[in-house]
Protein backbone atom coordinates (compact mmCIF):
# COMPACT_ATOMS: atom_id res chain seq x y z
CA UNK A 1 0.00 0.00 0.00
CA UNK A 2 1.32 3.43 -0.91
CA UNK A 3 2.22 5.75 1.99
CA UNK A 4 -0.47 8.19 3.04
CA UNK A 5 0.20 11.66 1.64
CA UNK A 6 -0.38 14.53 4.06
CA UNK A 7 -0.09 18.21 3.29
CA UNK A 8 -0.96 20.57 6.15
CA UNK A 9 -2.08 24.12 5.28
CA UNK A 10 0.61 26.82 5.72
CA UNK A 11 0.52 28.40 9.16
CA UNK A 12 -0.55 25.22 10.98
CA UNK A 13 1.57 24.13 13.93
CA UNK A 14 3.03 20.86 12.66
CA UNK A 15 6.12 18.88 13.56
CA UNK A 16 9.31 19.11 11.51
CA UNK A 17 11.78 16.68 13.04
CA UNK A 18 14.92 14.81 12.07
CA UNK A 19 15.88 11.39 13.42
CA UNK A 20 19.65 11.28 13.91
CA UNK A 21 21.04 7.92 15.01
CA UNK A 22 23.46 5.22 13.92
CA UNK A 23 22.26 2.40 11.66
CA UNK A 24 20.26 -0.18 13.56
CA UNK A 25 19.19 2.26 16.29
CA UNK A 26 15.49 2.00 15.45
CA UNK A 27 14.71 5.04 13.32
CA UNK A 28 12.76 2.93 10.84
CA UNK A 29 10.78 1.36 13.68
CA UNK A 30 10.02 4.54 15.61
CA UNK A 31 9.76 7.08 12.81
CA UNK A 32 6.50 5.95 11.15
CA UNK A 33 4.67 5.77 14.49
CA UNK A 34 5.85 9.21 15.53
CA UNK A 35 4.86 10.67 12.18
CA UNK A 36 1.40 9.11 12.41
CA UNK A 37 0.94 10.42 15.95
CA UNK A 38 1.63 13.99 14.81
CA UNK A 39 -0.14 13.57 11.45
CA UNK A 40 2.85 14.37 9.27
CA UNK A 41 4.55 12.31 6.53
CA UNK A 42 7.40 9.97 7.40
CA UNK A 43 10.21 10.44 4.89
CA UNK A 44 13.01 7.84 4.94
CA UNK A 45 15.82 8.50 2.48
CA UNK A 46 16.95 4.86 2.68
CA UNK A 47 13.51 3.68 1.54
CA UNK A 48 13.50 6.30 -1.21
CA UNK A 49 16.92 5.23 -2.45
CA UNK A 50 15.98 1.54 -2.43
CA UNK A 51 12.84 2.38 -4.41
CA UNK A 52 14.97 4.19 -6.98
CA UNK A 53 17.25 1.12 -7.20
CA UNK A 54 14.30 -1.22 -7.76
CA UNK A 55 12.79 1.11 -10.36
CA UNK A 56 16.13 1.46 -12.15
CA UNK A 57 16.04 5.25 -12.22
CA UNK A 58 19.23 7.17 -13.03
CA UNK A 59 19.60 7.99 -9.33
CA UNK A 60 19.02 4.36 -8.41
CA UNK A 61 21.62 3.12 -10.87
CA UNK A 62 24.13 5.62 -9.49
CA UNK A 63 23.35 4.66 -5.89
CA UNK A 64 23.09 0.85 -6.13
CA UNK A 65 26.74 -0.13 -5.88
CA UNK A 66 27.47 2.64 -3.36
CA UNK A 67 24.73 1.40 -1.02
CA UNK A 68 25.77 -2.25 -1.39
CA UNK A 69 29.24 -1.32 -0.11
CA UNK A 70 27.80 0.59 2.85
CA UNK A 71 29.01 3.95 1.58
CA UNK A 72 27.04 7.22 1.66
CA UNK A 73 25.46 8.40 -1.57
CA UNK A 74 26.86 11.78 -2.61
CA UNK A 75 25.52 15.00 -1.09
CA UNK A 76 24.28 16.45 -4.37
CA UNK A 77 22.10 13.45 -5.26
CA UNK A 78 20.65 13.17 -1.75
CA UNK A 79 19.87 16.88 -1.44
CA UNK A 80 18.12 16.87 -4.83
CA UNK A 81 16.06 13.78 -3.95
CA UNK A 82 14.95 15.04 -0.53
CA UNK A 83 14.07 18.57 -1.62
CA UNK A 84 12.04 17.20 -4.51
CA UNK A 85 10.11 14.98 -2.09
CA UNK A 86 9.45 17.84 0.32
CA UNK A 87 8.44 20.41 -2.28
CA UNK A 88 6.52 18.47 -4.97
CA UNK A 89 3.71 18.48 -5.84
CA UNK A 90 3.19 20.91 -2.95
CA UNK A 91 5.59 21.96 -0.20
CA UNK A 92 5.16 20.00 3.00
CA UNK A 93 5.00 22.07 6.18
CA UNK A 94 5.59 19.12 8.49
CA UNK A 95 7.44 15.80 8.38
CA UNK A 96 9.53 13.28 10.28
CA UNK A 97 12.74 12.89 8.29
CA UNK A 98 14.93 9.79 8.60
CA UNK A 99 18.35 9.67 6.95
CA UNK A 100 18.83 13.28 5.90
CA UNK A 101 20.99 15.16 6.52
CA UNK A 102 23.87 12.77 7.10
CA UNK A 103 26.78 15.13 6.58
CA UNK A 104 27.60 18.70 7.62
CA UNK A 105 27.31 19.78 3.98
CA UNK A 106 23.79 18.32 3.78
CA UNK A 107 22.87 19.92 7.12
CA UNK A 108 24.01 23.35 5.96
CA UNK A 109 22.10 22.98 2.69
CA UNK A 110 18.95 21.92 4.57
CA UNK A 111 19.26 24.83 7.02
CA UNK A 112 19.71 27.37 4.22
CA UNK A 113 16.65 26.01 2.44
CA UNK A 114 14.63 25.90 5.66
CA UNK A 115 15.48 29.49 6.54
CA UNK A 116 14.50 30.63 3.06
CA UNK A 117 11.02 29.08 3.29
CA UNK A 118 10.46 29.29 7.06
CA UNK A 119 10.64 25.53 7.60
CA UNK A 120 13.69 24.76 9.74
CA UNK A 121 13.61 21.74 12.09
CA UNK A 122 11.78 22.03 15.38
CA UNK A 123 13.97 19.26 16.80
CA UNK A 124 16.65 16.72 16.02
CA UNK A 125 15.88 13.48 17.86
CA UNK A 126 19.07 11.54 18.57
CA UNK A 127 18.51 7.89 19.53
CA UNK A 128 21.30 6.68 21.78
CA UNK A 129 22.06 2.93 21.49
CA UNK A 130 25.38 1.25 22.45
CA UNK A 131 27.37 -0.26 19.59
CA UNK A 132 27.17 -3.85 20.88
CA UNK A 133 23.36 -3.58 20.96
CA UNK A 134 23.33 -2.18 17.40
CA UNK A 135 25.35 -5.15 16.15
CA UNK A 136 23.10 -7.62 17.99
CA UNK A 137 20.00 -6.07 16.43
CA UNK A 138 21.39 -6.17 12.91
CA UNK A 139 22.54 -9.77 13.29
CA UNK A 140 18.97 -10.66 14.24
CA UNK A 141 17.49 -8.59 11.42
CA UNK A 142 19.91 -10.09 8.91
CA UNK A 143 18.55 -13.60 9.50
CA UNK A 144 15.33 -12.66 7.73
CA UNK A 145 16.47 -9.78 5.53
CA UNK A 146 17.52 -9.64 1.89
CA UNK A 147 19.05 -6.19 2.30
CA UNK A 148 22.70 -6.10 1.22
CA UNK A 149 23.51 -3.58 3.94
CA UNK A 150 22.44 -6.07 6.64
CA UNK A 151 25.60 -8.07 6.04
CA UNK A 152 27.50 -7.69 9.33
CA UNK A 153 30.79 -6.64 7.70
CA UNK A 154 28.96 -4.04 5.63
CA UNK A 155 27.05 -2.90 8.70
CA UNK A 156 30.24 -2.38 10.71
CA UNK A 157 31.60 -0.33 7.82
CA UNK A 158 28.41 1.74 7.90
CA UNK A 159 28.99 2.34 11.61
CA UNK A 160 32.49 3.60 10.87
CA UNK A 161 31.12 5.99 8.24
CA UNK A 162 28.46 7.16 10.69
CA UNK A 163 31.14 7.98 13.27
CA UNK A 164 33.20 9.90 10.70
CA UNK A 165 30.52 11.64 8.65
CA UNK A 166 27.26 11.81 10.58
CA UNK A 167 28.06 11.84 14.29
CA UNK A 168 29.56 15.38 14.00
CA UNK A 169 25.98 16.53 13.33
CA UNK A 170 25.18 15.90 17.00
CA UNK A 171 27.38 18.81 18.02
CA UNK A 172 26.18 20.87 15.06
CA UNK A 173 22.56 20.58 16.21
CA UNK A 174 23.47 20.88 19.89
CA UNK A 175 24.98 24.28 19.09
CA UNK A 176 21.73 25.23 17.34
CA UNK A 177 19.93 24.16 20.55
CA UNK A 178 17.49 21.82 18.84
CA UNK A 179 19.13 18.48 19.75
CA UNK A 180 17.09 16.12 21.93
CA UNK A 181 18.92 12.97 23.04
CA UNK A 182 16.66 9.99 23.75
CA UNK A 183 17.56 6.60 25.22
CA UNK A 184 16.97 4.15 22.36
CA UNK A 185 17.39 0.94 24.38
CA UNK A 186 14.64 -1.26 25.74
CA UNK A 187 11.30 -2.21 24.28
CA UNK A 188 9.75 -0.53 21.25
CA UNK A 189 6.89 0.90 23.30
CA UNK A 190 9.27 2.28 25.94
CA UNK A 191 11.34 4.11 23.32
CA UNK A 192 8.19 5.40 21.63
CA UNK A 193 6.94 6.79 24.93
CA UNK A 194 10.24 8.63 25.52
CA UNK A 195 10.07 10.14 22.04
CA UNK A 196 6.46 11.25 22.50
CA UNK A 197 7.29 12.86 25.84
CA UNK A 198 10.18 14.76 24.25
CA UNK A 199 8.16 15.95 21.26
CA UNK A 200 5.06 16.82 23.29
CA UNK A 201 7.19 19.36 25.17
CA UNK A 202 8.18 21.21 21.98
CA UNK A 203 6.82 24.58 20.86
CA UNK A 204 5.70 23.81 17.30
CA UNK A 205 5.37 27.40 16.16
Amino acid sequence: MAPREISIPPGAHVLRALFLAPPGAGKGTQGPGLAEAYEVPYIATGDMLRAHVVEGTPLGLAAKSIMAEGELVGDELIIEMVLERITKPTRLTGFVLDGFPRTIAQAEAAYSWGQAVGSTFHAVLSLDVPEDELIRRVEERGKDSARADDDIATFKHRLEIYQDETRPLIEYYRERQILIEVDGTGGVDDVAARLRTAVDALDLT
